[in-house]
């Protein structure tokens, strides 16, 4: 099963991290299948891969809570809707 994750990078007390499509049993360093966005926490950024991001979702991959959250707030559901409308 593939999920969609946040993987740490940057330095101490200065994290941001990457979205990620990656295995369920890997660690959260582990090897990624693709890098689908960007997170900054503390400018408060955010770049989404929409495309990879929406076919991750259509081949059945399952966010986690925190990248639900930053996908919600980028509306990228309502686009995955449009698209399984048509």
């Amino acid at each position: 099963m593939v999920k969609l994750r946040l993987k740490r990078c940057g330095r101490k007390q200065r994290a941001v991290y990457r979205i990620v499509a990656i295995d369920v049993r890997s660690r959260r360093e582990g090897r990624a299948l693709r890098k689908v966005g960007f997170y900054d926490p503390i400018k408060n950024q955010t770049y989404l891969n929409v495309p990879a991001i929406l076919y991750f979702l259509e081949k059945g991959a399952q966010p986690t809570e925190t990248v639900q959250d930053i996908l919600r707030k980028a509306e990228v559901f309502k686009e995955l809707h449009s698209n399984q409308s048509k």
